[in-house]
């Protein structure tokens, strides 16, 4: 067969605020599977290529694909949709399937609200896709959802791959590598682990890719930075696992082979504050590593118990000190506007912000996610204000507060940004080290997302100066 594998045209406020965009690593996975089982693959990259639909339409009309696969978070739904109609359009005979987060855990959803998809992908996509690839049957294909006559069906869930080395390397040479790139340098994405065996309510990787956490060897992990490296040119890497330091043993292994192997890369990695240490970290710098992701999302104890976080204030001060001993640049991500929280909690997570230490900060809004804990408690207590997926961007408010309103809510992200941002310090360091970036791009930009037609002065009556 002939696949078309496509991450649709949508808006993204990272490349907006940030110019680049990563690479759709799920779909070189699949890409990858399929040319093991002998088809003609290509991948289009809507959001990386700049493609309109229009433009997209006429790559789906030269390729004439007998399936196409689309990949979709939630937000990217309706262009998703878009995205199915416009390929049964042109061959209104190609098998449309769909893949993500969203979709896993709203299947029925999906083929209700778009008539043009033909299968849902469940889960973990790709012994799923294998499957479909080689079996005519769908009643024999574990994973799905989709249509029999006018019904809609579910087989049961397909089991977690239990070696991730059994995975081919992703088809890098169908990406567009020389678009993903910050300025002059080349960037990567690498995933070396699957699964989560924490419990926060805002997060469905657990759910989605189980709560076994299951890795790729060390061997399989340099190789694969090998070939973005030695054969892309890329200099900078993502890894993009939740937690990268969980087993921090192996997390110092890889970075003692990149040494090893020569490999002349930076890169970035997520941690969580308790699997974290000075031991770890400084290996880490010494391979390479500059930033370190850390998900501490409260300055409220009360609110971190509440989310399921699993770790402390004190646990979130060590490991900012730990990684700045260790010369790491620290990338804090901090959630406002659960239900339970009250602004004094919301004020607390701000101010905790700059005191914890963090050389850069992340705030979004709580998103009660299709499948996590926060959407079953959002659906259980009437607290969704709508369901318009676009709108589930994190810097929205989809979900009511049993103390605030909306517009209270996101005039204290914009208070959030502003006032970690732009105090003397961080000016005078963006200054140095970015040349303003953040004073001329990334904040105006940002703020254009939060506010809209909101006045930013208005955010004095929050700020209490």
């Amino acid at each position: 067969m002939k696949i078309m594998l496509i991450s649709p045209p949508t808006p993204s406020a990272v490349k907006e605020v940030l110019g680049a965009t990563g690479p759709p690593l799920g779909l070189a996975y699949l890409a990858s599977i399929a040319r093991l089982e002998g088809h003609d693959v290509a991948i289009v990259d809507s959001l990386a290529e700049g493609i309109c639909f229009e433009e997209l339409k006429e790559r789906i009309r030269h390729f004439y694909p007998d399936m196409v696969g689309i990949t979709a978070t939630t937000s990217m739904i309706p262009d998703a949709y878009e995205t199915a109609r416009i390929a049964k359009e042109v061959n209104p005979d190609a098998v449309v399937l769909i893949g993500g987060p969203h979709v896993t855990f709203l299947p029925e959803d999906t083929l209700n609200e778009c008539k043009y998809i033909d299968i849902v992908v469940r889960g973990e996509g790709e012994l799923v896709f294998r499957e479909l690839l080689r079996k005519k049957d769908l009643k024999e294909v574990k994973g799905i959802t989709y249509r029999c006559g006018n019904t809609i069906k579910s087989n049961p869930a397909m089991p977690l791959i239990q070696n991730l080395d059994e995975i081919p390397i992703p088809a890098y040479d169908l990406l567009p590598m020389h678009l993903y790139r910050f300025g002059n340098l080349r960037f990567g994405t690498v995933i070396t682990s699957r699964g989560c065996p924490f419990n926060c309510i805002f997060c469905s990787s657990s759910l989605q890719f189980g709560k076994r956490w299951r890795a790729h060897s060390k061997e399989r992990v340099i190789e694969e930075l090998r070939i973005l490296h030695h054969d892309y040119g890329v200099r900078e890497v993502e890894f993009l696992d939740d937690t990268f330091t969980l087993d921090r043993r192996r997390a110092r292994e890889i970075s003692k082979d990149i040494v090893r192997e020569g490999l002349d890369i930076s890169w970035t990695a997520s941690s969580r504050v308790n699997t974290f240490d000075l031991e770890t970290g400084k290996e880490m710098r010494r391979a390479g590593a500059h930033t370190i992701y850390f998900g501490i999302e409260s300055g409220s104890q009360k609110t971190l118990d509440m989310i399921g976080k699993g770790i402390t204030i004190e646990q979130s001060i060590s490991a900012v000190k730990s990684a700045k001993k260790a010369k790491l640049r620290t990338l804090g991500s901090f959630i406002i506007g659960f239900p339970d929280e009250t602004e004094d909690d919301i004020r607390r997570t701000i101010e905790f912000s700059k005191r914890v230490g963090v050389d850069l900060a992340q705030f979004t809004i709580a998103t009660p996610y299709p499948g996590t804990k926060l959407w079953e408690i959002a659906n259980k207590l009437n607290l969704l204000i709508t369901k318009d997926w676009r709108k589930y961007t994190t810097i929205d408010v989809v979900m009511k507060s049993f103390y605030l309103t909306e517009r209270q809510i996101k005039r204290l992200l914009s208070w959030a940004y502003i006032s970690f941002y732009l105090r003397p310090k961080m000016i005078l360091i963006d200054l140095i080290r970015n040349k303003g970036f953040m004073l001329r791009k990334a904040i105006p930009t940002a703020l254009k997302f939060f506010l809209g037609r909101e006045e930013i002065k208005k955010l004095k009556s929050i700020s209490k100066l």
